[in-house]
């Protein structure tokens, strides 16, 4: 009798450990998705406050991207909602990272491979480590064609809570949030962002 009690236990256990592992296994594979972009939940904090736009947004399982002002090159103000009717890819960086610059290159060439999406490359102009002298020879020493703003009030990285470089979102033409993606993107994950923006996936 104790020795059957004993398998009874043994097994009762091995069906608990199976399904904790197959409930741990189901939320870590939403957790860390396929090429690193995140799930755009992860970005409820930047919702707007227009209800039409939030209401849109949730019909979608998208957040709406938070707004802020830069400067453009010539050092006009500009806006992420003057984009509004094309996908927007948002990236944030600085000369002083070195991931940003190894990824700059795939930026380049999905920039003129992708006329319809809008490239806002947003340099942390904080005065200090970046400055938009500085920020603007290394674009113009490289050859770089996307266009580049300058966050010199850190408005929209303070917008966008970001505290690491480089930071890229995604934003489709209605001005949701799809996806993001926090550090180095690979020409593959960079292409598939986009096309979730443009709507081919």
């Amino acid at each position: 009798m104790k020795k059957t009690l004993k398998w009874v236990i043994i097994a009762v256990l091995l069906v608990g450990i199976i399904a904790g592992a197959t409930v741990l296994y189901n939320i870590l594979s939403k957790e860390y998705g396929a090429n690193n972009l995140e799930d755009n939940s992860q970005t409820s904090e930047n919702t707007a406050s227009d209800n039409t736009t939030e209401e849109t947004a949730a019909k979608k399982n998208t957040y709406a991207a938070a707004d802020f002002t830069v400067l453009d090159y010539e050092g006009n103000e500009v806006r992420l909602s003057d984009f509004r009717g094309k996908p927007v890819v948002l990236n944030f960086w600085a000369t002083w990272c070195y991931y940003c610059k190894m990824e700059m290159p795939d930026f380049d060439e999905a920039y003129g491979k992708y006329p319809d999406v809008q490239f806002l490359m947003v340099n942390a102009t904080d005065g200090v480590q970046e400055t938009m002298e500085a920020a603007k020879k290394y674009v113009e020493n490289e050859g770089y064609r996307f266009d580049v703003f300058f966050d010199t009030k850190l408005e929209a990285v303070n917008a966008y809570h970001i505290t690491g470089f480089p930071s890229t979102y995604f934003i489709d033409k209605d001005g949701n949030i799809v996806t993001r993606n926090v550090g180095m993107l690979d020409c593959e994950t960079l292409e598939k962002g986009i096309n979730m923006i443009r709507g081919d996936e």
